[in-house]
């Protein structure tokens, strides 16, 4: 497949179509900068007509049962499952994340779509006891046609596990995949094609400033969802909010601290550490614990292990199954992650391992870097308060835990955060102190079936995944019967 030009189209109202101005964007391999292929560079106009689709097809999707659409849900999963290789490849080669993280994530995909398939009976609204004489109840209407705005660390993932509560709930979507990384989730559209009736599952790509605000600013496009920056998040905040009243959920950034007590196992913490950074993901992960807090009497015992093990992640190719972490997603991505690096921004901090390019001419070409660890990082630099979005662990350390709550809480994010004790008082009492969405206690970074995510403070509105999840895309109508 590595030889094999790849060309992803568009799917509006059930058909795979260029765009319409014709032009296309070129798919480039992180790992090497080749040329894998091209994927259809949609417009404004396209976003009309995949709008216009959705909106066609809502009505006789929301008539559906809810045991209908979730059989139809199953379905697409299935399918997913039977092609789950092939998709995964071709993600892998589109992104620079590596192969076998890459088909879990799809495996979770389908895991996700039958979940939200069953639960379409678990919608139901309330009779309320207001008043004697008449009877009060709720409904729970979908809402209409959808957006949903993907990031580029889990393309398929995002565009579909992401996307089966919408349409459980009786809603149309119409989806932007990252435009540095769209080709999966345009492969994914000819399982969609042939699953979906027309027009409830439509795929536009194309750059942000275009497909994505024209989609933003739909006026009949009321609800919203989106996993990125949160740059972009109050781009589309503001963007929304000069064309209509939406329901935006925003699931954005973290810099995300990791609390280690000094009576806990030094080496389930060091993998823990590792683990739950996401070099695997080369550190893309909004979920990554970036900065890590150690007790100053097990510091450096803690730090040796982490590095050692960071010094044992091998680079090279992402299909290889021996490889531990691939490419960073994009030149530019590339660059935001190599400014960290800056002497001036780093001044104060211990480098212990990695902080640029990896030799060899296997790496010459492609958007590689080490995967790093900075050690007496402090809040004043730069690797404490900003995400990275990149393979840098900065490592810090505390004596009292009321600073060690300081430091945690120090940062705009809010997302996750961890705890490492074996005193459960420790550590619930400081899970309750935390402004973080997510607490993790003696583990890390890790989404669960069911359980709701989303962040405090600049990480985001509303909750994905979980029940909470399938409700945000209902709207409630009361009726009230005079007797």
């Amino acid at each position: 497949m590595s030889n094999e030009i790849i060309e992803g189209y568009l799917l509006i109202d059930g058909e795979l179509v260029e765009s319409e101005s014709g032009k296309w964007a070129t798919a480039i391999n992180p790992a090497n900068e080749a040329v894998i292929g091209r994927a259809a560079d949609g417009s404004r106009a396209d976003v009309a007509r995949a709008v216009d689709a959705a909106s066609r097809a809502w009505p006789a999707w929301a008539e559906r049962t809810g045991e209908e659409r979730g059989e139809i849900l199953r379905k697409f999963g299935d399918r997913l499952a039977e092609r789950a290789e092939e998709i995964s490849r071709i993600e892998v080669l589109d992104s620079g994340n590596t192969y076998k993280p890459t088909l879990m994530s799809i495996h979770d995909t389908v895991r996700s779509l039958r979940y939200y398939a069953g639960l379409a009976h678990s919608i139901k609204g309330e009779t309320i006891p207001s008043t004697n004489r008449h009877l009060h109840m709720t409904v729970l209407e979908p809402y209409g046609v959808v957006g949903r705005i993907a990031a580029f660390n889990h393309p398929a993932m995002f565009s579909a596990a992401r996307t089966a509560s919408a349409l459980v709930a009786g809603n149309t979507v119409v989806v932007k995949p990252p435009e540095t990384s769209p080709l999966s989730v345009l492969m994914m559209g000819e399982i969609a094609r042939e699953v979906f009736p027309r027009g409830v599952f439509n795929i536009v790509n194309g750059s942000g400033t275009e497909v994505g605000d024209a989609l933003v600013r739909h006026p009949d496009v009321k609800r919203l969802a989106l996993i990125g920056s949160v740059s972009t998040g109050r781009v589309i905040q503001r963007s929304a909010a000069e064309v209509a009243v939406k329901h935006v959920t925003l699931e954005l950034g973290g810099k995300n601290p990791m609390i280690v007590f000094p009576d806990v196992d030094l080496d389930a913490v060091a993998e823990s550490a590792v683990q739950g950074m996401n070099f695997t993901w080369q550190g893309q992960s909004c979920g990554s614990n970036s900065r890590l807090l150690i007790h100053e009497e097990i510091y450096e015992a803690v730090l040796a292990k982490v590095v050692e093990r960071v010094a044992a992640i091998r680079l090279g190719d992402p299909m290889s199954p021996d490889t531990g972490m691939g490419p960073i997603n994009s030149r530019r991505s590339l660059d935001h992650v190599l400014s960290f690096f800056d002497p001036a921004e780093t001044a104060g901090a211990r480098l212990m391992k990695g902080g640029k390019r990896p030799a060899g001419a296997q790496f010459e070409r492609g958007f590689w870097v080490e995967p790093t660890v900075y050690a007496d990082v402090t809040p004043g630099m730069r690797l404490w308060r900003d995400e990275v979005f990149g393979p840098i662990l900065s490592v810090s350390k505390w004596r009292s835990v009321d600073e060690a709550v300081a430091l945690a809480n120090d940062t705009d994010y809010g997302l996750s955060a961890a705890i490492w004790t074996r005193d459960i008082n420790h550590a619930l009492n400081t899970a309750k102190r935390l402004r973080a969405g997510s607490i993790f206690i003696n583990g890390s970074n890790t989404h669960f079936l069911g359980v709701p995510w989303g962040g405090f403070k600049n990480s985001g509105i509303d909750r994905e995944e979980g029940v909470e999840e399938l409700y945000s895309y209902l709207e409630t109508k009361v009726i009230n019967v005079l007797l």
